[in-house]
């Protein structure tokens, strides 16, 4: 049976059980599955038409490594313990263009390479799927829609994601470009690297990040996320917010607003 996460933050509903419901918000269907595909756990819940969950998220340990056969063998476990649902958002863990799959770096596999993942979701759960980097997906869930806004999550890896105004800006897989000295964003504030060298050099090497990424970007606003992101104990300047990581999921609704249309539409 797959476990029911409490989450950080306000829970949706209270203690963990079978088939307990969220409190419902006055919006409705449709109704999207909601998938967060990490490199240390998977997590799905189903949300009503305002991005509210209906009912509180489940989740299983990523397993390593992880080809398509095991995480679609894992989320088949994870739907039945949810509610019927409309349609299928999903954050994947990598490069992911036009539904396809084109990096997994943190999943232990090159299988990923190619995988055209929307198409298999909808396949499998028979219903229709968009997908997008995890990142991207709970940067949807946390940003204003104003100015150039940036997120960071930190988790297996360090994902990121640009928005303008709202929009999503072209993919930059910066965990994978060197970050300092020989060390790339993963290597240098993944979660191997938290556990290597202690909460406060990682938060050191986070705020050294911080900094790397203002210059880049010039952003207006950052938002640090992810599943480490509760283990950022930085004085944080007032335009960098740290933010739940229940916008994972959360943010998957967002997928199927109309302005993001031409990103899933076929070319």
């Amino acid at each position: 049976m797959a476990r029911r996460s409490p989450a950080s933050g306000p829970r949706p509903g209270g203690p963990a059980e079978r088939g307990r419901r969220a409190p419902r918000g006055k919006a409705g269907r449709p109704h999207t599955l909601a998938i967060d595909i990490g490199g240390t756990h998977v997590k799905a819940s189903v949300l009503d038409s305002a991005g509210v969950p209906v009912v509180e998220r489940v989740e299983q340990a990523t397993p390593h490594p992880a080809p398509p056969g095991a995480i679609f063998a894992l989320l088949r476990t994870l739907v039945r313990e949810l509610p019927p649902f409309d349609r299928i958002s999903a954050g994947f863990p990598g490069v992911v263009r036009d539904g396809r799959v084109l990096t997994a770096p943190n999943l232990g596999t090159k299988t990923w390479t190619g995988f055209r993942l929307a198409a298999e979701l909808q396949t499998r759960l028979g219903k229709p799927a968009r997908v997008l980097n995890d990142a991207e997906v709970q940067g949807l869930g946390v940003i204003a829609g104003s100015g150039l806004e940036c997120v960071l999550t930190f988790g297996t890896g360090m994902g990121s994601a640009v928005y303008r105004d709202g929009d999503l800006a072209p993919h930059l897989e910066l965990g994978q470009h060197p970050a300092w000295k020989s060390k790339t964003y993963d290597e240098y504030v993944g979660a191997a690297a938290l556990a290597k060298v202690g909460a406060a050099k990682w938060n050191r090497r986070v705020s050294r990040v911080i900094a790397l990424v203002r210059t880049l970007l010039n952003f207006d606003h950052l938002y640090l996320g992810g599943g480490n992101g509760v283990n950022v104990s930085l004085a944080l300047p007032r335009d960098v917010t740290i933010v739940s990581n229940r916008a994972g999921i959360t943010g998957g609704a967002r997928l199927w607003d109309a302005r993001f249309d031409p990103i899933f539409l076929k070319r």
